[in-house]
C-alpha cells in the first residue's frame, strides 16, 4: 500500500510518498499524481522518497519517465530523502547520477529557480 500526498512549498510542489513504489498500486499512483501536476501546470516537483522503503524496477521506471516528463515540460523533478536502500538502488543502476538528489528540504526546494508569477 502506497500513500501521496502533495503540498506546495515556495512555488515547489513536494510529492510526500509513503510505502513501497512496486509494480501495480505504487507506480501507477505515482504516475498518475506526477501527470496530473504537469496538466495543472506544477514543473517544479520535488518527491520525497524519506518513506520509501522499497522501489523496484517498475518504480524506478516510473521515476525516470516522471523525470523526463518534467523536464519536457521545461520543468525540474528532483528526489528528496532517500533512504539506505533506495540510495544503494540508486547507485547500483546508476540513476544517482541522473537525479538531483538532496538531503535537507529548505536546501532543496531554494535550488529550484522558482519564477514567482507577480
Amino acid at each position: 500500500m502506497v500513500k501521496i500526498n502533495c503540498r506546495r512549498v515556495d512555488g515547489v510542489t513536494v510529492v510526500d510518498v509513503v510505502g513501497r513504489i512496486t509494480l501495480g498500486d505504487g507506480s501507477t499512483l505515482l504516475r498518475d499524481t506526477i501527470r496530473g501536476l504537469i496538466a495543472a501546470g506544477d514543473k517544479q516537483i520535488l518527491v520525497n522518497l524519506g518513506e520509501v522503503g522499497y522501489i523496484d524496477s517498475s518504480g524506478l521506471g516510473e521515476l525516470v519517465s516522471a523525470f523526463t516528463a518534467v523536464r519536457a515540460e521545461g520543468g525540474d523533478l528532483k528526489l528528496l530523502h532517500l533512504t539506505r536502500k533506495v540510495h544503494d538502488l540508486l547507485q547500483i543502476t546508476k540513476l544517482y547520477t541522473v537525479f538531483d538528489i538532496h538531503d535537507d528540504e529548505a536546501q532543496a526546494i531554494s535550488s529550484y529557480e522558482v519564477r514567482h508569477a507577480h
